[in-house]
């Protein structure tokens, strides 16, 4: 098979990984080609839409696990190819020296035993590293099963790595994947954990001293194949972040790639986007707004509404919390009203130093009015001609998101207006 055939049957078997971001990571140049910088990678768009920064490819599709929900399945009649390590190696170069890409996602189906495989993807890097001095970003998937000390190697030579957790239950993993088991998945998450706190503690004692995945560790978990609900996702998502230190998890909506009778049927079936999106917007709320999986649902609402975004949705729920008082408010209670993002909380602690806010200025701060109206005041006054009624703010609230709604949830949207 040609290089270029390789290259599309790989990067085109790769498009099912979302677990792939920017840098986040500022390293010089050491006399060799590519930077990486806080910045992130330039970017670029993949044929189904989604944003892509880096040479996204397998290392090979081959694979001896015969998961259901995944293309690359042993059963799975597809086009089978493989890179050795030199051949991926010229197209990165190629491709960053035409300024295609700023670095490298790399990831492999598992060919052989994960320790031959971690082996070729150790050999892929090294010499990115060593003979072609290639400095840029590289993010790599370390192998579940793979030997810790192979592991340790990948980790030196990358910038971040990820383990994908898959499923979000270790039922449906057993169900799905039997080849697989949670333990061996959730062991690489521990070990990189670790391997990330003492290369810090090295790197602050030795500057020199090698760095293990300085840019932090990430997951993945397919959403929409399995019928857990969205507060059993959120929740093994914060125990994620608390245990593992995880940079991101990131949540993929399943698209139908095999005709299992275990999976959702093909026929008539719609990929969860909205639903993707509302977890990456409950995701955000976790990591920067001080949320807790627990407060977003619970029990008797165990999934996120479609109609309006989880931070407006909890606001509508505990009305009792607002209005908040802007020129009073600690931090904590502004990153709650819905319209105030971190940076413009920050502003407005800084802003009422010199002097009472008003509607006129919190705007100009870059707080959303449109939202941020109906859950706050300024000097113990509401907004001039603001009238408060919760059926009228969610019927505000929902319009702002109709065209969102009418592309992704129209029966949700039509529901809602028949119902007033």
């Amino acid at each position: 098979m040609e290089l270029m055939e390789k290259l599309e049957v790989l990067a085109d078997a790769a498009k099912y990984d979302a677990a792939c971001t920017s840098s986040g990571l500022h390293r010089g140049n050491r006399g060799g080609i590519g930077t990486t910088t806080m910045a992130g990678c330039c970017h670029s768009f993949s044929a189904d839409g989604r944003c892509v920064t880096l040479l996204k490819v397998l290392l090979t599709n081959r694979c001896v696990y015969d998961c259901q929900y995944c293309v690359n399945r042993r059963s799975n009649d597809v086009r089978r190819a493989a890179f050795t390590p030199r051949e991926l190696c010229e197209l990165t170069m190629g491709f960053y020296r035409r300024n295609y890409i700023e670095g490298l996602f790399l990831s492999s189906a598992v060919w052989g035993s994960p320790d031959d495989t971690t082996e070729r993807m150790i050999e892929t890097l090294r010499l990115l590293r060593e003979e072609y001095n290639f400095w840029g970003y590289i993010h790599a998937k370390a192998i579940p099963g793979a030997d810790p000390l192979l592991t340790r190697r990948l980790g030196l030579l990358a910038d971040r790595l990820s383990v994908n957790i898959e499923l979000p239950s270790e039922a449906s993993l057993r169900l799905l994947a039997p080849d697989k088991e949670k333990c061996a998945i959730l062991r690489p998450m521990a070990q990189i954990r670790d391997g990330i706190q003492v290369s810090r503690q090295e790197v602050a004692r030795y500057r020199h001293a090698p760095r293990f995945a300085p840019a932090g560790q990430s997951t993945q978990m397919i959403i929409g194949a399995t019928p857990e609900s969205d507060r059993h996702i959120l929740t093994l998502t914060q125990g994620l972040y608390d245990k593992y230190r995880l940079k991101r998890v990131f949540y993929s909506a399943y698209l139908p790639v095999s005709d299992s009778g275990l999976l959702p049927a093909r026929q008539g079936f719609q990929p969860p986007l909205l639903r993707e999106h509302r977890l990456y917007q409950a995701d955000w709320l976790l990591r920067f707004y001080h949320y807790r999986a627990e407060e977003l649902l619970d029990e008797a609402h165990p999934d996120l509404s479609p109609l309006v975004d989880p931070k407006c949705s909890w606001a509508l729920n505990h009305m009792e919390f607002f209005p908040v008082e802007v020129n009073t408010a600690e931090y904590e209670a502004l990153l709650r009203v819905p319209g105030v993002g971190v940076t413009s909380a920050r502003r407005i602690l800084t802003a009422r130093r010199c002097g009472s806010l008003t509607f006129e200025g919190l705007k100009r701060l870059g707080v959303v009015l449109k939202r941020a109206q109906y859950f706050l005041t300024c000097s113990g006054r509401r907004m001039e001609g603001l009238r408060v009624r919760e059926d009228g703010v969610l019927r505000h609230l929902v319009a702002l998101e109709r065209p969102m709604l009418a592309q992704e949830a129209p029966e949700q949207l039509t529901l809602f207006d028949n119902t007033g």
